[in-house]
């Protein structure tokens, strides 16, 4: 009884931090490619272009590891 009620709030806790790993990856692969279409989509910034690449780069990234620990779902290391 007692390890039904543990396994229902581990799979609740799996859902949750798979859903917010989900949506916090999405968003920061969408921040990437904003900035690296940003001339192109009419937006300028002060900064040296490498920089913008570069964290353009580390946004699609770190985005995409983050979407990719949402599937795996792995949370426990047991």
């Amino acid at each position: 009884m007692a390890s039904d009620s543990q396994d229902n709030r581990r799979k609740q806790y799996s859902l949750m931090r798979s859903i917010l790993d989900y949506g916090m990856g999405g968003l920061i692969l969408l921040f990437g490619i904003f900035f690296l279409f940003s001339e192109k989509l009419g937006f300028s910034f002060d900064m040296e272009p490498i920089f913008k690449y570069f964290f353009s780069f580390l946004c699609i990234v770190y985005g995409g590891w983050r979407i990719y620990r949402g599937y795996q779902k792995n949370y426990y290391s047991e």
